[in-house]
């Protein structure tokens, strides 16, 4: 077996795990206990964890100088896109094909895997390239985190998750109205096709725009935009699938008819009131803020030609209130999960959300369970990721110093390992 130091990479970074390897942690967090475990060996077998002890000889991986702690999960990631200037944006839905998008995605994912994160959740993309995504990973053929792909999100007519929106009436005809096939839904029948859509599709998650949003060619970013008929049919068809669901949500109403018909994680929940909060608690949904998201669009709001005319006040105004929510929730004691929505902003800077918490209030520890333990607990892979224990995913990361202090080292991840195989050092 070929070694890996400190002196540099001997690993072929992303080849196949040896069936059994030794990495050597300077410390390594348990974060279900809340403490550093000082001087241990992570013992790993065809790229799940068998054991951890006390380090007695030299292992095969070398970070006894290094801070090692579970992969990161990013509970809200568009994997297939980019933030770009509108204007570049809709040139490029103009001219560019499915497979040019699909070909920008792979260093996306690269870039995520290798800022630490080994797992995401992919709420959204168009053309199943998500999903095709996922497989590519999955067979070794691309660099990328492990995915849970939404395939395409749901939405009604002119709903934030409408393909169609921003077209003229020509491109409308000549496309044809979006249906349920296409994510586009207008009654609890087409919400059970469409969750059924998504089944065929090969998605893990079902994703429902319960309100406007941000991005879209639209005028409202809080508008309510399912009747509460249509949201339980989808949630109960979800169910009957095995679909947890996502909604993205930044208005009240729409949040709370939301939870009422059961979905799992409200994503964003700018203008969480406390009638929600009291939803949260009660329902037991999750929180996912997404406070990197909100901080990148109202500074690029104040840029005059990045956003449409459409677009920019609803930055102005929505991207702001994000992280002053997070702090309220978090106070009230609402279930928090780790999100970002990267490709709103640059792929590879998830970490940062980390700061962002911290900063609004929420201990460091507390932020990394988030997107650690939080994240597994709503993916429903409790018993598979989260943490670094026997029979656990071998997703390693590693840092110079200590993050319980300074929680902005997570942005310079030095190492990391998904299922045994080295990807960064």
């Amino acid at each position: 077996m070929r070694k890996l130091g400190a002196a540099g990479l001997l690993l072929t970074m992303g080849a196949a795990s040896a069936a059994t390897q030794t990495v050597d942690c300077g410390r390594l967090l348990d974060v279900k206990a809340g403490i550093w475990r000082e001087k241990v060996t992570v013992h790993i077998e065809n790229g799940s964890v068998k054991a951890i002890e006390p380090t007695r000889g030299k292992g095969d991986v070398d970070l006894s100088a290094m801070s090692c702690m579970p992969g990161f999960i990013d509970m809200h990631v568009h994997l297939t896109s980019q933030t770009q200037p509108q204007v570049e944006a809709l040139r490029g839905q103009m001219t560019l094909d499915a497979i040019d998008r699909a070909y920008d995605s792979v260093a996306f994912a690269e870039r995520t895997l290798k800022a630490g994160f080994t797992t995401v959740r992919d709420l959204g993309a168009n053309e199943g390239l998500n999903i095709a995504m996922k497989r590519a990973i999955n067979t070794g053929a691309i660099v990328g985190p492990r995915m849970f792909t939404a395939g395409k999100s749901i939405a009604t007519t002119g709903g934030h998750a409408d393909p169609s929106n921003g077209q003229s009436r020509e491109l409308r005809h000549l496309h044809g109205t979006p249906g349920p096939d296409e994510g586009v839904v207008n009654s609890p029948d087409e919400a059970r096709q469409a969750v059924r859509a998504r089944y065929q599709e090969g998605a893990d998650v079902i994703k429902i725009t319960a309100t406007g949003g941000v991005l879209s060619q639209a005028s409202s970013g809080m508008n309510s935009q399912f009747v509460e008929a249509e949201l339980k049919a989808l949630v109960a068809t979800a169910r009957d699938y095995g679909f947890k669901v996502a909604a993205h949500a930044h208005g009240a109403e729409g949040m709370k008819r939301a939870l009422r018909a059961g979905v799992d994680s409200i994503e964003h929940g700018t203008f969480m009131d406390d009638e929600a909060i009291a939803l949260f608690r009660k329902t037991g949904g999750w929180y996912v803020p997404t406070i990197s998201a909100g901080r990148y669009v109202a500074d690029k709001a104040k840029e005059a030609n990045y956003y449409s005319p459409l677009v920019r006040p609803k930055a102005a105004a929505i991207g702001p209130q994000i992280q002053g929510t997070f702090a309220r929730a978090y106070k009230a004691g609402v279930k928090i999960a780790f999100g970002t929505d990267a490709g709103v902003f640059p792929h590879g800077e998830n970490a940062r959300e980390f700061a962002y918490m911290v900063e609004a209030g929420m201990p460091a520890l507390e932020a990394i369970r988030c997107a650690t333990l939080s994240a597994a607990s709503l993916l429903g892979q409790s018993s598979r990721l989260g943490s670094l224990e026997p029979g656990f995913a071998a997703d390693i990361v590693a840092v110079a110093g200590d993050p319980l202090k300074d929680i902005t080292l997570l942005q310079k991840v030095g190492f990391v390992m998904k299922e045994g195989v080295v990807y960064k050092q």
